[in-house]
């Protein structure tokens, strides 16, 4: 047997909004932009060199949903971005003024920061241990 995980949903208050943040300051490759209906769009992002798994940004349809924009996974961690270069990557949540949550530390699996995206969805940027 042969699975994996090719997309993770993560609900949004506006497709473009959220396609700028994560192409232009997070400097994912924005895949697909599909128009799939009047209000609906399928819209995949991924961190450059990742071809294994990628962001769904869908575009709240409901109050239920509309409620649960920034809040995912109920105030922890939602999402882990595994880098090879802490530093760069770090600078540039710096640079584009994305709010650091918590400061660089080196743990037992790596050096690691939490930023929130721009809905407030917590993340951790790991660098791990060789």
């Amino acid at each position: 047997m042969n699975q994996k995980i090719a997309h993770i949903a993560l609900v949004v208050k506006d497709y473009d909004e959220a396609i700028d943040f994560y192409v232009n300051k997070l400097n994912f490759d924005l895949i697909e932009d599909t128009v799939l209906g009047k209000d609906k769009r399928w819209v995949l992002v991924s961190p450059k060199g990742t071809d294994n798994c990628s962001l769904l940004l869908a575009k709240a349809a409901n109050e239920l949903q509309k409620s649960h924009i920034g809040n995912q996974a109920g105030g922890r961690v939602f999402l882990f971005l595994y880098t090879d270069n802490f530093e760069r990557d770090y600078r540039n949540l710096i640079d584009k003024e994305i709010t650091i949550v918590r400061e660089p530390k080196d743990e037992v699996y790596g050096i690691v920061a939490v930023f929130k995206d721009l809905y407030g969805n917590q993340w951790d940027l790991i660098q791990p241990k060789k």
